[in-house]
């Protein structure tokens, strides 16, 4: 796992044709808008996110966001101890997040 602050995560999501954006928030928390093109996973629902977790993409590049960066950084633990090797988490998230936001 990485910690990219803003600026580092949107300039190498922006060169990498690997690249998955993984959202962590909860359904009232999406409801406010999320990053273009991004799954929503939520962390909260435990077991059942860790199963969802499992069934991607192992080989893909995971960029990671959540409402301030403490729940995404988890995620990117969670998915390192099923295999990702690469997981980058979004230091300061939404609350600090200057990109494009869309409606889900």
């Amino acid at each position: 796992m990485e910690d990219l602050t803003q600026d580092e995560w949107q300039e190498q999501l922006a060169d990498d044709a690997n690249a998955v954006i993984l959202d962590v928030r909860t359904d009232a928390e999406v409801a406010d808008g999320i990053i273009p093109n991004a799954i929503h996973l939520d962390i909260y629902k435990g077991q059942e996110f860790i199963e969802e977790i499992d069934k991607l993409d192992k080989t893909k590049n995971y960029y990671v966001y959540c409402r301030s960066g403490n729940r995404s950084g988890q995620a990117c633990k969670i998915m390192e101890e099923l295999g990702f090797n690469n997981a980058y988490n979004l230091e300061g998230g939404m609350l600090q997040w200057t990109g494009d936001v869309v409606d889900k």
